[in-house]
């Protein structure tokens, strides 16, 4: 697929003449955003297991098949297109995941002890699933954090990136990165080791 380079402002205009119901607009957009899309689905990729059945093309592609379908799904501009992408491709990859882990104990559902790791052949699904349900925990306690998480860690989105889409200061956003990661690092530490 070729790309096209265009400016922040003109993503922002197709996404919102697409929003309106022309539909032209959306697959106009596509070219534009697709190697980003895919910079994004690598960088959501990387840290999963070896040999995963996901190549980032497949990924984008699941991703727009989702984001088309999801009516509610209406970004405001660029940073808030790609903070919804980064969610769905999560969200892809935690359904993958889980997939995956329950092919390997079948019959079990729920959570999976860290003891039996190593029937699971590879502990990377289990970790997307902890980093999910940590993440789940964190958004009871405080929404808004669980969504800089989302936007810079998942979305890689920039401090002012993510300012942007969540309508705050960058300086809340960096208090917020800089709160979740200590809480979820110590979530995830107290998770290991029980």
């Amino acid at each position: 697929m070729t790309t096209t380079h265009s400016s922040p402002g003109e993503v922002t205009r197709l996404l919102h003449r697409a929003c309106a119901g022309d539909r032209q607009c959306f697959d106009q957009l596509v070219p534009i955003v697709y190697e980003e899309l895919r910079r994004l689905a690598r960088t959501h990729l990387r840290s999963e297991r070896q040999g995963h059945s996901l190549r980032p093309t497949d990924l984008v592609h699941e991703t727009y098949l989702r984001m088309v379908v999801q009516a509610e799904a209406r970004p405001r501009d660029r940073a808030h297109f790609f903070a919804l992408a980064s969610q769905a491709m999560r969200r892809i990859l935690v359904d993958h995941a889980r997939r995956h882990a329950a092919k390997k104990r079948p019959g079990v559902h729920g959570k999976i002890a860290l003891a039996d790791t190593n029937q699971l052949g590879d502990e990377r699904d289990l970790a997307v699933i902890e980093i999910e349900e940590a993440l789940c925990r964190l958004a009871e306690l405080s929404e808004r954090q669980a969504r800089v998480v989302e936007l810079r860690y998942f979305g890689g989105l920039t401090v002012e990136e993510a300012a942007m889409v969540l309508e705050v200061s960058e300086a809340t956003v960096a208090r917020d990165w800089r709160a979740a990661r200590a809480w979820l690092y110590r979530e995830l530490t107290r998770a290991r080791s029980v």
